[in-house]
């Protein structure tokens, strides 16, 4: 059994690393593309026990070789207050939680920025330890990289569809045409599916998908 000292010691230098570590990855990834996930792991390893032949579609693509109507689509649908906060999206957090109080679907309050921290840092799910470093990687990322990065990392890192990662790849596998071809109509389709993407098509949708489509558009305007 290790002396007190000894055990008060360690938990320093796990502390000291974490924090190092998780710092140098933000700072890293201001500068270099986001190339995998945890997320897309997780997903791989997920087809690999159900038997099912491996998806991965992912490309990365500087923001300027994007559709900014996919920028505005994926603030409209997401995030409407994304370039004002710092982070965190407070009334909206007020207005899920008052929501899924009445016992509906429940509703999110999460940011893009967020979003991206769970995205490029973190893994599914809905703990407490997780909302935890989540918020930790959201300040982290608000502190060190600017919106236009945020956004960046964003439409590269977020699942799109079943093996689908990123704005390129839906581009490519949906609608055949890269990522700076998307127009607004493609785009709001590519965001109503954000909630679920794998449940949501934007490659066949149906009557719910159109009219979140066309609701969309009306908020891009």
């Amino acid at each position: 059994m290790c002396p007190p000292f000894l055990s008060m010691k360690i938990i320093r230098r796990i502390v000291v690393f974490f924090f190092a570590s998780t710092l140098c990855a933000v700072v890293l990834y201001r500068f270099i593309p986001v190339v995998i996930t945890p997320l897309m792991v997780i997903r791989t390893i997920e087809q690999l026990k159900d038997g099912e032949s491996l998806s991965w579609h992912h490309s990365w693509r500087s923001l300027d070789k994007i559709s900014p109507a996919l920028s505005s689509a994926v603030v409209a649908s997401e995030d409407q207050r994304f370039y004002m906060h710092h982070g965190f999206d407070f009334d909206a957090i007020k207005k899920a939680a008052i929501h899924n109080k009445k016992g509906k679907r429940i509703h999110g309050g999460s940011t893009i920025s967020q979003q991206t921290a769970k995205n490029v840092f973190l893994w599914p799910g809905r703990s407490w330890v997780r909302k935890g470093l989540e918020a930790y990687f959201t300040v982290l990322i608000e502190l060190f990289w600017p919106k236009d990065r945020i956004m960046e990392v964003y439409l590269n890192s977020i699942e799109m569809g079943p093996g689908i990662y990123g704005a390129q790849a839906v581009a490519r596998e949906h609608f055949h045409k890269d990522a700076d071809q998307l127009n607004r109509s493609e785009s709001a389709l590519i965001a109503a599916t954000l909630p679920n993407p794998r449940r949501y098509s934007s490659k066949n949708p149906g009557p719910y998908m159109q009219k979140r489509q066309r609701q969309i558009m009306r908020w891009m305007k």
